[in-house]
């Protein structure tokens, strides 16, 4: 599963704002863990950018919505707020038979959707899937083929773009104008499995952000790796040792 999506925003105010009133809109989710420079709402998160972590760009993020009207609904508040409309509620049939969404832009221009697309799961995760504008489809995409593997992910070349997919949220890679700066965390099963992430991205060339080991400074039993993927994301595999 993906463990958790960061965005880093310009103004960390203006941004928990906007996504306190949509997540609260949308599930009824309030913040699950908030500090001074950091909010975070079950699987998703926001933090406030500085000089050595620039602000999240032309991402697109879509969260589970439990049915239509909820999405009407969400999409009418929001743009009542004055947030601005990325396309309107109503069907998508090239995602799919029964894919039915609405989109906003948040403050940082980056769009959001609520998506009913059969039943939410029910796990307590919000995210729904991702898209990632990258500058060379080839080489993310084999970039995600050397990683995912280790994380229980898999990757499916289409003609337009590729999916990395497996249990939960999904996302995929589409050329275009790259998105900027997103540290996008994997759930591992066990430490070994972190390793074999790490691992495998530097054989397949990418950059280490950070040795796989123990991060106590966000909980004990925090064992993570870090890799720069082609676009220059912070790609991470985290192990939850809740037994420490």
């Amino acid at each position: 599963m993906i463990d958790h999506l960061t965005l880093r925003v310009t103004d960390l105010a203006a941004s928990k704002e906007f996504y306190e009133r949509a997540l609260a809109s949308l599930r009824g989710i309030a913040a699950s863990y908030e500090d001074a420079g950091f909010v975070e709402w079950n699987d998703f998160s926001v933090a406030q950018a500085g000089d050595q972590r620039a602000v999240t760009r032309r991402l697109h993020v879509a969260f589970q919505a439990a049915s239509r009207s909820v999405v009407d609904r969400w999409w009418t508040e929001l743009t009542a707020l004055g947030y601005g409309s990325d396309g309107g509620p109503g069907p998508r049939p090239e995602y799919g038979p029964h894919y039915y969404g609405a989109f906003v832009l948040d403050p940082d221009g980056s769009s959001v959707e609520a998506v009913h697309n059969g039943e939410p799961r029910g796990d307590g995760t919000v995210l729904d899937h991702l898209w990632l504008r990258v500058r060379e489809l080839d080489a993310a995409t084999r970039f995600y083929e050397a990683v995912a593997p280790s994380v229980g992910y898999s990757v499916t070349r289409l003609p337009d773009r590729s999916r990395v997919h497996g249990d939960g949220a999904s996302f995929s890679l589409i050329e275009g104008v790259p998105t900027e700066n997103v540290h996008l965390a994997f759930s591992a099963p066990d430490a070994v499995s972190v390793r074999a992430f790490h691992t495998a991205g530097r054989r397949a060339g990418a950059s280490s952000l950070g040795e796989p080991g123990e991060r106590p400074e966000y909980h004990a039993g925090y064992f993570g790796a870090y890799l720069a993927d082609p676009d220059g994301h912070n790609i991470e595999a985290v192990f939850h040792d809740r037994s420490i």
